[in-house]
Order: structure tokens, then sequence, then C-alpha cells
């Protein structure tokens, strides 16, 4: 359920940085939630951490400062219609919403790298999807096709080479990824792991970068030059990291926020669960440009 309005627009007045501060004092932070040692207190940081996303998305929403970009934006998705994607999983019916509601206001779609490489016009919008989970084929491509709009898509290339070991059946197949970029879509990188690369060695850091690529080259005949960070803030890449993208041969690392997006990345920005007709109003005017998840 949505916050209360005036309660809202409280927390948009000022009090954003104090439910931060609350949250984690009390241990509610992304780190925590995803290293707790028992599965209850998982569960019971996992829902307040989302929360707390929640909280913040509707403040910002109703009481954060509007931005006048000068360009284009493009979108993060991730599934659509997948609850075991948490905070990132959007429904299928609010996805479609959201395209129309763009379509409505006057918005005009590109594809994310007529943004990237030239900043866009302020009315255009780019569609994004990380990870390759198997609702992108069966939920959004056909929405996306039948509207004839363009779209990305980064993939994690060890989660694909996966598919059909029994190791995993979650993400899509190499097949199903070609049959996507023959429809149009067009493939990105977003490594081997999806590891945090701001935690890893330089060597770590190459692997995942060149592995990727080759893969996905030698699968689709596609060499990409376009990589996605992983986990997408700025906490989650590094000066280091960005050098050794481009000598891999990406020409546009994706990150995150537009105003806290490290030096060098095009900034994303990222669509959650909790992103009603309010909150993705307040996306496309901007109020999440200086936000990233729990940071």
């Amino acid at each position: 359920m949505s916050p209360s309005v005036p309660l809202v627009a409280e927390a948009g007045r000022g009090t954003l940085r104090a439910l931060k501060r609350t949250a984690r004092a009390v241990g509610i932070t992304r780190g925590r939630a995803a290293g707790a040692g028992m599965a209850t207190e998982r569960y019971a940081l996992g829902r307040a951490a989302a929360a707390r996303m929640a909280t913040e998305r509707y403040a910002l929403a109703v009481g954060g400062r509007t931005r006048v970009r000068p360009g284009g934006r493009i979108l993060c998705y991730h599934s659509l219609g997948e609850p075991s994607y948490g905070v990132n999983d959007v429904s299928p019916a609010r996805f479609r919403r959201q395209i129309e509601t763009a379509l409505r206001a006057g918005y005009r779609f590109v594809p994310a790298e007529a943004i990237a490489e030239t900043g866009g016009a302020p009315h255009d919008l780019a569609i994004t999807f990380d990870d390759a989970c198997k609702s992108v084929l069966t939920v959004g491509a056909p929405i996306l096709s039948a509207l004839g709009l363009p779209w990305s898509l980064f993939v994690v290339s060890g989660w694909c080479e996966a598919i059909g070991t029994g190791r995993s059946d979650a993400y899509l197949s190499w097949q199903e990824v070609e049959a996507l970029a023959a429809a149009g879509a067009r493939i990105g990188s977003h490594s081997v792991t999806h590891p945090d690369f701001g935690r890893l060695a330089p060597d770590q850091a190459a692997d995942e970068l060149v592995r990727s690529r080759e893969t996905i080259g030698r699968r689709l005949g596609i060499v990409p030059t376009s990589f996605a960070i992983p986990l997408g803030q700025s906490m989650n890449w590094s000066a280091a990291a960005g050098r050794l993208a481009r000598e891999a041969g990406y020409r546009t690392v994706y990150a995150q926020a537009e105003e806290t997006r490290p030096a060098g990345t095009v900034a994303r920005t990222f669509v959650t669960r909790f992103d009603d007709a309010i909150v993705f109003r307040g996306l496309l005017r901007g109020r999440f440009d200086a936000w990233e998840e729990w940071v």
C-alpha cells in the first residue's frame, strides 16, 4: 500500500536523509539484508529494506526536485511478473501502462545507444533490460514489438551458459537471446557472473569484461560494444574498471543515477516494483536523478 500523501510530502520536504540514517542505525542495509546468517533475519531485513525503498521513492516522487534534462533518459528494467525478483520486478500490466503513459505524454522511444552517443532530445526515452530474465521474452518483447519500440538487453553470459545444465533455468537460453536479437533487440554485456566490480581485483575485472564479450560473440555472432555495470551504483565501479572496459572493446558503459554515476559512464533510471503512476511521473521528471538504491 502506498504511504499516505501527508507522510510522503513530509518526507519529501526533508526527512529522507533522516529516514536513511534511521534505517542504517537499525541495520537495514543492502549488505546486511544480503548477508544475514539466518533465513528469518534475511526475510525480515529484506522486507524492511523494501519498505525503506518504497518510502524513499514515494517521498521523492511527491516532494523531490524536478530536474530539467537537456537530453534523453534511459530506463532500466529487470523482470516483468516474476515476484522472486523482488524490488526489481514490475508487473506486466504496470509495464504496459508505463510505456503507454510515456507515449501519451509525447515521449519518443529511441535505441539506448542514440542517447548514449548524442545525448538525445529532452523527450527521448530508451528501454533496457538487465540480466536476461525469462519474462523479457514472454512479456516484454511482445509488448514492445506490438508498439514498434526499440530496446536493449544486457546478458550475464555465465547465466545463459548454465541453462540446460540443471543449475538454472530462470534466465534466457542462448537460442532465446538469439531469437530476440534477430527480432531487433540490441544485445550488450552484463558480465560473466554479475559481480560487484567495486570489489574485484584488476585481473578478475578484466576476465569478467573480456570473457563475457567473447562468449556473447561466439554464441550469437554479435560482439557487444556496450556494458551495463552489475548492481549499477557508483560504488560498484571504479576508474580502473572503466579503463579495463575500454581496453576490452566496450565503447559505452551504463551505470545508474545521472548525478552520482561514475565518470565516463552513461546514466540510466532504474524502475522498481513500487513505481505506480505517481512515482513513474516523478521518474520522468528527474526526481530520482540523484537517487541510488541503498546509498
